[in-house]
């Protein structure tokens, strides 16, 4: 068998495979001296040839043992190990920025249900309370995979506690569910991203108020930026923002290739856009609609409440059934 010289490489300075790599090359090496037994001594021959067989078959054991470790750390890289959680206020002035709260919360207690942490890495509130915009960093192995068909525009229709006439408003807010990956899938230019430095607000005390520890990136091309202020130290908040940068920048590239494939994908629910349309949460008749699967529940304080486990499994269930038919 011949066994590729490349892999053997990788195997030798992947700490995971380091230990079978050095018994390989032991086994090779004896391989070597039984083969050259086998041909330099008649009366050996029979066993040297029987030796290099039996240790032909431990190399052969060990590679694919190697082989397997290396495609599942491969795996393991590529799978999101938490999310970047961002909510914006939509259309409704401040009723959309309320709700844009009440979303946040609402992902934020579930998140806590499941025991996965959770940190504000940046927000901008409103005047009147809520939010403008949040970003939150959740963190859980299978964060992305439970959340990720929540993103897009969700709306609420209700009687705004300020509004005397009892007429009903519609508000939006949006949320997106970006994926955090060990190894990225796509690749940043550092070259083409600008760093700023400011100090943050709010809580923390002195620190806060004298150093510049906030960070806020600018990526020149697309003109995306992110802006982190959460943690205490300048390193950590530049960690953090290059992370939510980079999950923004992926999910952009994935909507890209998505719509270039829009025909071909099964097992899709919705589009995966941010400015589609997903749930309408109608106060006056108790009831959430996911305008997706066509599904209602008449439980809007228990969602709001951190409770959407129904939604979620409702909305897995439909993706599986989607693509067991092909559509």
């Amino acid at each position: 068998m011949e066994f590729d010289q490349e892999k053997l490489t990788a195997f030798k300075e992947n700490h995971k495979t380091q230990f079978l790599a050095s018994q390989f090359s032991d086994f090779e090496t004896k391989h070597t001296e039984a083969l050259e037994m086998a041909e330099g001594d008649e009366s050996m021959r029979e066993l040297a040839e029987e030796e290099a067989a039996a240790l032909m078959e431990q190399m052969e054991g060990l590679y694919t043992e190697m082989d397997r470790i290396l495609e599942a750390s491969k795996e393991e890289e590529a799978k999101p190990y938490g999310v970047v959680l961002e909510v914006r206020a939509g259309a409704g002035g401040e009723e959309a920025a309320l709700f844009a709260e009440e979303l946040a919360q609402m992902y934020l207690r579930y998140a806590e249900t499941k025991g996965w942490s959770n940190a504000v890495t940046s927000e901008s509130r409103a005047g009147q309370g809520g939010y403008k915009e949040a970003s939150f960093e959740i963190l859980g192995a299978d964060v992305y995979e439970t959340l990720r068909y929540e993103t897009g525009v969700h709306r609420v229709q209700r009687i705004p506690a300020t509004e005397k006439s009892g007429r009903i408003h519609t508000s939006t807010a949006s949320v997106a569910i970006l994926p955090m990956r060990k190894k990225p899938s796509i690749e940043i230019n550092q070259g083409d991203i600008d760093m700023e430095f400011s100090r943050s607000s709010g809580a923390g005390g002195q620190n806060v108020n004298k150093v510049e520890t906030a960070v806020r990136l600018i990526h020149k091309p697309t003109g995306l930026s992110v802006r982190c202020s959460s943690a205490r130290s300048q390193l950590k908040n530049r960690e953090m923002a290059m992370s939510m940068l980079t999950a923004k920048l992926e999910m952009i590239h994935e909507e890209e290739e998505a719509k270039k494939h829009a025909d071909t994908r099964s097992g899709q629910i919705g589009t995966g856009d941010r400015s589609e349309k997903i749930r309408t949460y109608n106060f006056p008749q108790n009831r959430i609609t996911d305008h997706r699967i066509k599904e209602s529940w008449h439980t809007i304080e228990q969602t709001l409440g951190g409770d959407i486990t129904a939604i979620v499994d409702a909305l897995h269930r439909a993706a599986e059934e989607k693509a067991e038919s092909g559509e």
